[in-house]
Order: structure tokens, then C-alpha cells, then sequence
């Protein structure tokens, strides 16, 4: 093979890989304005909100083992199971619940995808949240079972960073998406329980 030849190969192919990187960047941007438009249809919450109650029950547990407080170990443990395992088992069942009727109207349950439809029935006439209630009940039984003191400590400040890093920022989307009709669904049902 000439040099000639050699050389007009070389170039051929830094054209061809040039042609493929152009080809690949505009894909990249297609698919990066198809992503960012699926990312901005959701809502606009600071923390993933499993995240919340899971890290609160983690740091429940360390804080248990490092300097447990020894408050609700003194209830009588059948008592405590008793009572406790229906108020968990409560907590599940409304959380269930929300999901069950979220999944029957074929919208999203992951907040990272976008909300498809506005669920007004079932036990969302109770509650517009109750997911987020059901698994606080849950946490209350549970650290109650399990004579978890920090546990009742902490649901407090996670439930308030639920509030504000997650709840109030799904209405705004809620009210942005379904405008008159979320409005309405709002001043009928309390975010949590009633009065509220």
C-alpha cells in the first residue's frame, strides 16, 4: 500500500468517526430532551421519600444499640405486641390500600414517574396521603413492638421533612397537573387526618 493510499484511508476513517460522533450527539441531545421532559412531569421533592422512614428506622436502630433510652421496654411485652401488632398491621393496610387503588387507576406509584391520573376514591376520600400515613402508623407500631424509643423520637422530624421535602412539593405538582379539579379534591380531604 502507498502512502497515498495510507493516508487517504486515515482520513477516511477520522471522517466516518467524526459522521458517527455527530450522528451519536445528536442522539444524545434527542434523548436528553426526551429524558428531561419525563423528568420535569413528576414532583419536585428533595428527597426520594422511601428514603425518610427507612433512614429514621436505620438510625432508630443505631441509636437503640449506642444509648437505648429503655422507656417503652417497660410496657409489658404482651401488651405491647398486642396492641402494637394491630396498629402495624393498620398502618400496612392503609398503605396498601393506596397503593391498591393508585395501581387500579393505571397511575404511577414511584414518585419518579409522572402522576397519569388524580385518585379521589377509595381511601383517598380519608386521606390524600396515605401511603405516607400508613407507613408512619407502621414505624409507631413497630418501634413500639420492638421497644424502639428513639423511634417514636425520630418519626417526628421525619415525618416533618416528609411535609415539607416531599408532601407540599407533590401538591404543588398535583395542583399544577390537575388544576381545578386537585383544588377541589384539596379543600374536601386533610393532607393526613382530619383537621388537618
Amino acid at each position: 500500500m502507498s502512502p497515498a493510499e495510507t493516508i487517504g484511508r486515515i482520513a477516511s476513517r477520522c471522517r466516518a468517526k467524526r459522521s458517527l460522533a455527530a450522528l451519536n450527539g445528536s442522539l444524545s441531545e434527542n434523548t436528553g430532551a426526551i429524558m428531561t421532559n419525563a423528568a420535569l412531569d413528576r414532583a419536585k421533592f428533595i428527597i426520594f421519600p422511601p428514603v425518610i422512614p427507612y433512614s429514621a428506622l436505620a438510625i432508630a436502630c443505631l441509636l437503640q444499640w449506642l444509648a437505648p433510652l429503655g422507656v417503652v421496654e417497660n410496657i409489658d411485652l404482651d401488651w405491647r405486641i398486642g396492641l402494637c401488632a394491630t396498629i402495624v398491621v393498620a398502618g400496612l393496610a392503609v398503605a396498601a390500600a393506596g397503593h391498591r387503588a393508585l395501581v387500579r387507576h393505571g397511575t404511577n406509584v414511584n414518585p419518579l414517574r409522572p402522576t397519569t391520573a388524580l385518585v379521589t376514591d377509595g381511601v383517598f376520600r380519608r386521606t390524600r396521603n396515605p401511603l405516607y400515613v400508613g407507613v408512619s402508623v407502621a414505624l409507631c407500631g413497630i418501634a413500639l413492638i420492638f421497644a424502639l424509643d428513639w423511634m417514636l423520637i425520630l418519626i417526628v422530624p421525619a415525618c416533618v421533612i416528609l411535609h415539607f421535602a416531599v408532601v407540599r412539593r407533590e401538591e404543588l405538582y398535583l395542583e399544577q397537573k390537575f388544576g381545578d379539579a386537585y383544588r377541589r379534591y384539596r379543600e374536601r380531604v386533610p393532607r393526613y387526618f382530619a383537621g388537618n
